[in-house]
């Protein structure tokens, strides 16, 4: 079991460092360091969170490396995917307030339902459109920031380097055609375990 354990956690770690590298490089959560106001420390415990929770979910069930995606963000846990039934809901999320350093975890994992190419298509469409309003606008670091479309509600989770650019997001947001409704989980710089000199 140990082993397995090991094989699918290398596997991940040379996946993930398979993304690109660059000046500023990708690490983690998808956050361009460049941008990241996470301290270094803290990026690095976000990241080891991240890929242990992974592995645990591949090791209980291989399909959730497709199904869920977990995104972790100065020890904050949010769960997004679909599963058959709530009892793997439940599981889940046990599973991630079981991952050491966990602070908290937002659990929107839906149950899944029968495939709906139109609606799975507007929810892609909606998806692209906030992407390429936060890309354009000078006022938001969208790099900042992962977008889940489900169902015309979107699922905005990020840092934002003040309350204006959280505000400005959830605008930008609430402008799309067809948005039904917005879960932000936006953090401010402010609320992050940053130290200070």
């Amino acid at each position: 079991m140990k082993l397995k354990f090991l094989n699918i956690f290398f596997i991940l770690l040379f996946l993930s460092s398979c993304v690109g590298v660059s000046s500023t490089g990708i690490f983690g959560t998808g956050v361009t360091v460049a941008l990241d106001p996470r301290t270094i420390g803290t990026q690095v415990d976000d990241s080891i969170m991240d890929k242990s929770l992974t592995t645990r979910l591949a090791l209980s069930d291989k399909s959730y490396l497709i199904s869920v995606n977990a995104k972790v963000l100065d020890g904050r846990i949010f769960l997004t995917g679909k599963v058959d039934t709530p009892e793997e809901k439940l599981q889940i999320t046990k599973m991630a307030w079981e991952t050491k350093g966990a602070r908290s975890v937002k659990n929107d994992i839906k149950i899944k339902e029968k495939f709906n190419f139109k609606q799975s298509t507007k929810d892609l469409l909606i998806t692209s459109q906030l992407r390429s309003a936060l890309i354009i606008s000078k006022q938001i670091k969208s790099a900042n920031y992962n977008i889940d479309t489900y169902k015309k509600k979107i699922y905005i989770y990020g840092i934002a380097l003040t309350k204006d650019e959280r505000k400005e997001v959830i605008s930008e947001a609430k402008q799309i055609l067809d948005v039904e409704d917005v879960i932000a989980s936006i953090l401010l710089v402010d609320d992050l375990r940053v130290q200070k000199n």
